[in-house]
């Protein structure tokens, strides 16, 4: 059905004979059943009403100016020129509002083909292409005095890949192979509002056990930037984030109202191993987009899978903005600009998104400047997460054994912890740090062996 480079993986569909066959292949190292069910829809989390306004950015005036894409916009940055990747249920570009869309490629991973619109009249599934429509048009919209969206000069991937009528682990594996499709293709920004919990317990939101978690992770590593919404389990027995909102690296979304209080479906943090969660909030209720049932009107969805995408778009407006940052410091930048930077928490997590304040984040430090960066001996192959709260992980990699000292500084040069001062027993060596009564702010890990000296940037965010 699928295969996956990044995690030399193959989905299939055989028989059991066929099975027993691949188990006795000596390069197969496991194997697991996908597991499903069938999906339940409670037609009541959506609200809708059509009607119109005669605004600059028409209906989504409240949602564009909450977070200050407007002020972007203002500068000159649409999106122009940044690819951005949407994994979701299908797409209808039929309405007036996507008349200018520019589309580079689309694949239905279901079917594998190029039609991600409905391909069918079945009644069970004529909506396959609903969410995944108003999803796109928060972004991609222009239509002025109607509905404009955040990154309307954007280009786009458009991937199909959930199946509206059943709840599959197949899902993910679609997920996982339109990611590496999207990568291939040059995608710089991947939205997904879409997320998996059915065949997971809490205990496996650690940020290395979903599939779905994993393979963002790899895409973050690939230089794109993944954003995903938190979930909607925020009134439900599970309340916390799904997969893959759990990624280190990824940018989870929360769904916040107009005046910005937090909705009460949004999920909440923290994952298994104790980070915060989502990394920020947009506006998830009431949040206007096209209506995918016609050409002409808007409607109103509720759910972080509206936030989401107003998240994504900003993304691109930074990347347009900033096009030499890497995905985890624009990650940094969005996080450390938030409304609630100073005050995180596992409702809100850093708070409403600034798109403004976000591109005149200064990724670069005062001993940034100072620093004559040699790599020649050993290479820091790993800190995670980064942005961090409450400890980073630090793998290193010496490619010779000498006596290693590991401090971490103040981003003024500042000495505040040595966490390693001896000749190591082998090549890599791994730490954690948990910072003590220290402000939030950015950090650097200094490495000296062998008379050189290395230093890695990490974010700490209370």
């Amino acid at each position: 059905k699928n295969e996956s480079r990044w995690l030399n993986a193959l989905s299939v569909l055989c028989s059991k004979k066929e099975l027993d066959k691949i188990a006795n292949l000596s390069f197969v190292k496991k194997i697991e059943p996908v597991i499903g069910r069938k999906r339940i829809i409670n037609e009541n989390q959506i609200d809708v009403n059509v009607f119109s306004r005669d605004l600059d950015y028409g209906n989504g005036q409240n949602q564009i100016e909450q977070i200050n894409a407007h002020e972007l916009h203002n500068q000159g940055y649409t999106g122009d020129g940044i690819r951005i990747l949407i994994l979701d249920t299908g797409f209808d570009l039929i309405h007036n509002a996507l008349n200018n869309i520019n589309v580079i490629d689309q694949w239905d991973v279901i079917n594998d083909d190029n039609e991600t619109a409905n391909q069918t009249d079945d009644e069970e599934s004529s909506n396959q292409d609903y969410h995944g429509t108003a999803v796109l048009s928060t972004i991609a919209a222009y239509a002025p005095g109607e509905l404009i969206g955040v990154a309307y000069d954007a280009e786009f991937l458009l991937a199909k890949t959930e199946d509206v009528t059943q709840e599959i682990q197949q899902e993910e594996d679609n997920y996982v192979a339109a990611l590496e499709w999207g990568e291939e293709n040059g995608a710089d920004v991947v939205s997904t509002s879409l997320g998996y919990l059915d065949w997971y317990d809490y205990s496996d939101l650690d940020g290395n056990t979903a599939i779905t978690t994993i393979a963002v992770d790899i895409a973050v590593g690939l230089g794109m930037v993944c954003v995903t919404s938190a979930g909607n389990s925020g009134n439900d027995d599970w309340y916390y984030i799904i997969a893959p909102a759990d990624a280190d690296s990824v940018i989870s979304v929360g769904a916040v109202r107009y005046n910005g209080e937090i909705a009460s479906f949004s999920s909440h943090g923290p994952t298994a191993d104790g980070r915060i969660k989502p990394e920020v909030c947009a506006q998830g209720v009431q949040t206007w987009c096209i209506n995918p049932n016609n050409a002409t009107n808007y409607i109103q969805l509720s759910g972080t899978s509206l936030a989401c995408p107003l998240v994504s778009g900003v993304v691109a407006l930074i990347i347009q903005a900033r096009p030499t940052w890497t995905a985890m410091e624009i990650r940094e930048a969005i996080m450390m600009t938030a409304s609630m930077s100073d005050s995180a928490n596992n409702n809100y997590g850093y708070g409403i998104i600034n798109a403004l304040n976000a591109i005149a984040y200064n990724i670069t430090t005062g001993l940034d400047e100072k620093i004559n960066v040699n790599t020649i001996d050993y290479n820091i192959i790993r800190t995670y997460p980064n942005p961090f709260n409450p400890s980073i992980n630090i793998e290193i990699m010496l490619t010779k054994i000498d006596h290693t000292i590991i401090d971490i500084l103040s981003y003024t040069g500042q000495f505040h912890d040595r966490l390693y001062n001896q000749k190591p027993d082998n090549k890599k060596l791994e730490m954690t740090w948990h910072p003590i009564e220290l402000p939030s702010g950015i950090y650097f890990l200094k490495v000296a062996t062998n008379n050189e000296v290395y230093y890695k940037k990490v974010s700490y965010i209370k």
